[in-house]
């Protein structure tokens, strides 16, 4: 058992901080603030941050091989974003533009897979992002997809469906990007809270972050809960690791209830809205890169 303490390392007071990425390049921290569309940049090397990008909306995003980020947006849109230029690789994506993206997450191969939220007429949908270009739909009827990862194998992808209180496991084939035979990882249905983000460390160890549950929980492969650590906000969103081995925990919390407007801190907690960060005794597996040819 490890000791952690969350600091709060940039006060961003973010309506919904989500996405988290660590850039080993750069060795900076990459998050977003979803409705505000803002794109966040963290130096942990001389502690300061900076507003590097603001769109409409962006619910995330991925790194490429070179470098650049990949960015999903509202109504299907994705484009490629490079200290400050920006090219657009999808337009719109027809069935979702009075959607936006949520949570991504590139593969071994360098596709991505991609949810959309819920609309008032039906439900989410987790798309697959492929090399080059294509976008093929591989999931429907989702109730917020959310958190994805991968297990240190490769061999299954964790897909979060937040109003669900469940995370998914599939069966994932590498080779063609299928995804099959999903069963229940984790039921958080008599917890507070829903679970959101999530990362998967060395040991192939899930932490899945709690929307309106205030904490951050670390589940065991059989889907155990191990650990769970407590945030001053209601709206954790979602983790990553960071750092040059990786043991650097950040993690983005929230003060608005989605995509409404956004609350305040007497009722959602002295930190909501901010990026915290803490030390873990397991390495995070390294982000995998997308390769989406432009």
């Amino acid at each position: 058992m490890f000791d952690v303490s969350p600091r709060r390392l940039v006060d961003s007071s973010c309506h919904t901080g989500e996405g988290p990425l660590w850039h080993p390049d750069e060795e900076r921290l990459y998050w977003v603030d979803i409705p505000a569309g803002v794109l966040y940049r963290y130096d942990p090397a001389v502690d300061e941050h900076e507003r590097c990008y603001e769109t409409d909306v962006i619910g995330g995003f991925t790194i490429q091989t070179d470098g650049s980020l990949l960015l999903f947006e509202d109504g299907g849109r994705v484009e490629r974003w490079h200290d400050g230029d920006t090219d657009v690789l999808i337009d719109e994506l027809p069935r979702e533009r009075n959607s936006r993206f949520n949570d991504v997450v590139a593969d071994p191969r360098g596709r991505v897979f991609c949810g959309t939220m819920p609309t008032e007429t039906r439900l989410g949908r987790l798309y697959r992002l492929d090399t080059d270009g294509t976008v093929t739909e591989v999931v429907d009827g989702l109730d917020i997809p959310n958190g994805l990862g991968f297990s240190p194998d490769g061999d299954y992808l964790y897909v979060t469906e937040s109003r669900a209180s469940t995370v998914y496991r599939y069966e994932y084939d590498e080779e063609t990007g299928a995804l099959a035979n999903p069963d229940v990882f984790i039921d958080c249905a008599d917890e507070p809270g829903v679970p959101d983000g999530l990362a998967v460390d060395e040991e192939g160890y899930v932490w899945s972050a709690r929307w309106n549950g205030g904490c951050l929980v670390r589940y065991a492969p059989d889907g155990t809960e191990v650990r769970r650590i407590e945030f001053p906000a209601q709206k954790v969103s979602s983790v990553t690791f960071g750092g040059e081995d990786r043991t650097n925990a950040y993690v983005t919390t929230a003060l608005g209830p989605g995509d409404g407007p956004p609350g305040d801190r007497a009722d959602e907690g002295s930190g909501a809205g901010a990026l915290f960060g803490f030390e873990i005794a397991v390495p995070g597996l390294p982000e995998n890169r997308s390769k989406i040819d432009f």
